[in-house]
């Protein structure tokens, strides 16, 4: 799995007209990828990491401070653009492989008493964000 996490003081993500998820605090915007190798144990491994990411103020975290998360679900994080001008998309998992992952994530995330917001699965989104900083880091499971 990859993730994408920025430091933000709010973020929505939109489908259509419909306001799907959203944090009006500080927070993580995180942008989740799937790679066709995952399994679930790296859905537990992604969730710590992301909880307890000390990259809040004063070195805080998620699970310190109890700031929010909103995990929109994104395949093209495992694009690759070493040859030629398009990317290629042999290493993003299928939708069928990456969703179930990508809830796993979530359901973790929720079980640690993490409060998360998410985009919808598959849908054409809007994501707007504010960023902190800017403070983004890359998360590689």
């Amino acid at each position: 799995m990859r993730a994408v996490v920025a430091r933000v003081t709010r973020a929505s993500v939109t489908v259509g007209d419909e306001v799907v998820g959203r944090i009006d605090e500080p927070g993580l915007l995180v942008l989740l990828g799937v790679h066709i190798a995952d399994t679930p144990d790296k859905a537990v491994t992604m969730a710590r990491k992301l909880h307890e990411l000390r990259v809040l103020r004063d070195e805080e975290s998620c699970a310190t401070t109890g700031a929010p998360l909103l995990l929109v679900s994104q395949f093209t994080l495992h694009g690759d653009t070493r040859k030629g001008r398009r990317p290629s998309w042999t290493a993003a998992a299928r939708p069928e492989h990456a969703e179930p992952l990508v809830s796993a994530t979530v359901a973790e995330l929720r079980a640690r008493g993490a409060r998360v917001a998410t985009g919808r699965f598959g849908a054409m989104m809007a994501v707007e964000s504010v960023n902190d900083g800017p403070f983004t880091v890359l998360i590689d499971t």
